[in-house]
């Protein structure tokens, strides 16, 4: 598959105003990218700020490994990538052909605010190009709209549910829900049991419930292109 894929992550490491440090969670962009790359696709990363994106410290627990973190860990390829992510406003949509949000709290404060990939996900939407996130990266969806209507208006979505939000003890931490937000904005919002695997297709739009959906967002995104 000779195709270019976008992943777009969080610059973002404060929890809140809790002390503690946040990010992206390592087995949402991990798995994906192996997805793909295993097929061929050519993957850049991006994020905010450029550099070394911060890592989710929960998710480097022993209890969160899978096969693809695993495999990241010794990936010198995937690890120089991180290091040296590409600045988001210096990306140019028309040089990709798909982008995908891996999730992790941190995306809930930068990126669902910023105001460049806001217009990224439009431009590839607008384009019929897929657009995927995975977990909390459909927060990042929070602002963006087609034409005035928000982009989840009418659409069917999924993402990380209140009860997991709840099960993490960060409900009051976190400056919105995922699953109340996308009801808010019209989304036709669906999910499965906390923690089971679910991805949700609605024409280019990809959307996944949790970590556990990552490898089938993945999959969908692979269909798709």
């Amino acid at each position: 598959m000779n195709k270019k894929i976008l992943f777009v992550v969080t610059s973002h490491e404060d929890l809140g105003n809790t002390g503690l440090k946040t990010g992206f969670w390592t087995e949402e962009l991990a798995a994906p990218y192996y997805v793909l790359a295993d097929q061929g696709a050519e993957i850049t990363i991006a994020t905010p700020k450029g550099g070394q994106p911060p890592i989710d410290p929960k998710s480097e627990d022993p209890s969160a490994q899978t096969d693809a973190t695993r495999r990241m860990d010794d990936d010198k390829v995937l690890l120089e990538k991180l290091r040296n992510t590409k600045v988001l406003s210096e990306i140019n949509p028309a040089d990709y052909d798909a982008v995908f949000y891996p999730g992790g709290h941190g995306p809930l404060w930068d990126l669902a605010e910023d105001k460049i990939s806001q217009q990224l996900i439009t431009d590839f939407y607008k384009a019929d190009k897929p657009v995927a996130f995975v977990c909390h990266a459909p927060g990042v969806l929070r602002h963006v709209q087609i034409d005035g209507e928000y982009l989840v208006n009418g659409k069917k979505v999924t993402g990380f549910t209140n009860t997991e939000e709840e099960a993490v003890q960060l409900t009051d931490v976190v400056p919105f829900l995922v699953e109340d937000m996308l009801k808010q904005n019209g989304g036709e919002y669906s999910k499965v049991e906390d923690w089971q695997p679910y991805a949700v297709v609605d024409g280019k739009l990809i959307t996944g419930q949790n970590p556990a959906s990552s490898e089938k967002v993945a999959e969908e995104l692979l269909k798709m292109l």
